[in-house]
């Protein structure tokens, strides 16, 4: 295989390519052929998602900015705004990205393609109202956290942007909509002009919103996630050009995440997705430009759900990897005020773990499934705000955007709620890699507390 890779990257830069263009047939995402009957220009490879790599880009900045306080710069990203600047990813040291603008990568924005649904953990504003609101609520406060409220808008609006924005658009929209009969055909272009087919572009930039390199199972889970962390510029560098090609050299998103549970060894999340979606675009390849048969469409679907079921537990893992941080945090606050201590920094590092919980959750339900029961759980159990050092907590918002504060339930019963809400995640979405798994705890927590159905979610 190194041998391979090797070859590969020679020719690579031989023939000066700019982008991964060269595949090992189950390795690889893209190049694919044109397979669009009629088509007579000069394009070889059908594999196009610039646009769902440009709203990365666009995510990395909003969630960088976000400290600025800056509610017109964190717009103006938001909304895809002409010449932007790409704040994030950026250089580090020896790991040098390519692009410098947006432009470089494609075009596009967030505000359009967010979850249009209720948002019932936020109010139940809708998509758009609720990360909206996020924004100008971290304008109103400084480094985008509020000690106040214990929001940390950094951890709430990149979270939830991830789910309301990628997931949606992928699992939703790409992979669901635009998969049924008659939608978006195989035997049609995507649109008028283009030169890729409606069945080949979805399944492209339902990748593109997954967020990986397209050489990502040239790699172990390992080297896929010091991508993402920028210490890895040899594995990120595909090509051998000497610079890191954010358009299909980059981890970003879940994929990210999928690769930090991954390189724990109890799960396989990323590499199983890519397969899917690589096996998936090989098997509308294989059409030819017609309309996928009725064996054809059922093993498409088959690698479809196969992505769909591994994203959503990608995000359930993070849901329960943040209770259990939550968790911790809590009991090691309680050590502080029991002993008289300065907690300015354990609370913020509790914030901090409260708002990825929250947007993740949040993320959770922006998905193709109505999560039902499981929802009113985890809304419930987590809050619509952290509890607070001084026993109050957010609960609500009024319709001028201004946030409503009670008593908070009681700490030693929110510490039990973070260890329902992980036994909730292995429960309903079978979870594996576990991070921050703090369920042995909870036997003794809810004996201490006297609740006889200790065991079971509220």
């Amino acid at each position: 295989m190194k041998k391979f890779v090797i070859f590969v990257t020679s020719l690579l830069i031989a023939f000066s390519f700019t982008k991964t263009v060269l595949a090992d047939g189950h390795q690889i995402y893209g190049p694919y052929p044109i397979t669009l009957k009629g088509y007579d220009g000069d394009k070889t490879n059908s594999v196009k998602y610039t646009g769902q790599m440009a709203r990365h880009a666009l995510h990395d900045s909003l969630k960088a900015l976000v400290k600025s306080g800056d509610v017109a710069k964190m717009m103006a990203y938001y909304n895809g705004e002409d010449g932007l600047a790409i704040v994030a990813p950026a250089s580090k040291g020896d790991f040098v990205i390519k692009q410098t603008m947006v432009s470089e990568i494609g075009s596009g924005n967030l505000s359009g393609k967010m979850y249009k649904g209720y948002i019932p953990g936020w109010g139940n504003l809708t998509g758009p109202e609720a990360i909206e609101h996020m924004i100008t609520k971290a304008g109103e406060v400084e480094g985008g956290f509020d000690p106040n409220t214990g929001m940390d808008y950094t951890q709430l609006i990149s979270k939830f942007a991830m789910g309301a924005v990628f997931y949606n658009q992928a699992v939703n929209s790409y992979l669901g909509s635009k998969m049924e009969i008659g939608q978006k055909p195989n035997s049609e272009p995507y649109k008028e002009g283009a030169y890729y087919t409606g069945k080949e572009h979805s399944w492209d930039e339902a990748f593109g919103y997954w967020g990986s390199a397209a050489h990502a199972l040239t790699l172990s889970a390992e080297q896929n996630y010091n991508v993402a962390k920028k210490k890895d510029m040899a594995s990120a560098d595909f090509n051998g050009d000497g610079v890191v090609d954010v358009y299909s050299e980059y981890t970003y998103a879940h994929a990210y995440y999928a690769s930090s549970y991954d390189k724990g060894g109890k799960t396989n999340y990323l590499a199983t997705i890519n397969q899917a979606f690589i096996d998936g675009r090989e098997i509308i390849r294989d059409a030819g430009g017609r309309n996928l048969n009725f064996s054809e469409r059922t093993a498409l679907l088959a690698e479809r759900d196969i992505i769909r079921n591994n994203w959503e537990k990608v995000i359930a893992e993070s849901v329960f990897k943040y209770a259990g941080s939550v968790y911790k945090d809590i009991v090691a606050l309680e050590t502080i005020v029991g002993a008289n201590g300065d907690t300015a920094d354990a609370f913020r590092t509790y914030a901090k773990h409260w708002g990825e919980l929250k947007g993740f959750a949040l993320a959770l339900q922006c998905g193709p499934t109505d999560l039902g029961e499981t929802s009113v759980k985890m809304n419930r159990m987590m809050g619509f705000g952290p509890v607070l050092l001084n026993a109050s907590q957010v609960v609500g918002v009024d319709s001028s955007g201004n946030y409503i504060k009670d008593q908070a339930q009681e700490w030693s019963e929110f510490k039990l709620h973070m260890l329902k809400i992980q036994k909730l995640m292995v429960d309903e979405f079978g979870i594996e890699a576990k991070a921050n798994d703090q369920l042995a705890e909870m036997t003794a927590l809810a004996d201490s507390l006297g609740s006889s159905d200790s065991a079971e979610n509220d």
